[in-house]
């Protein structure tokens, strides 16, 4: 699998056969799963927050019946 360097940025290569490029940035790469997961997690944690809403709404409605 030949791989050339990208003049504009060090940390890129391109695959020749495939013409992908590819990031050889470890730290980046960390750095962007890292990111991601806190994203993640932020988003189950509103999901989470969303569900305890609709239940209290529930138990409210039946309480004023």
């Amino acid at each position: 699998m030949p791989r050339k360097k990208i003049k504009e940025n060090p940390d890129l290569v391109k695959d020749e056969a495939t013409k992908a490029v590819i990031n050889t940035n470890v730290d980046a790469y960390a750095a962007r799963r890292t990111q991601m997961a806190i994203a993640k997690g932020k988003e189950s944690e509103f999901e989470k927050m969303k569900q305890d809403i609709a239940e209290i709404k529930k138990l409210l409605k039946g309480l004023s019946k």
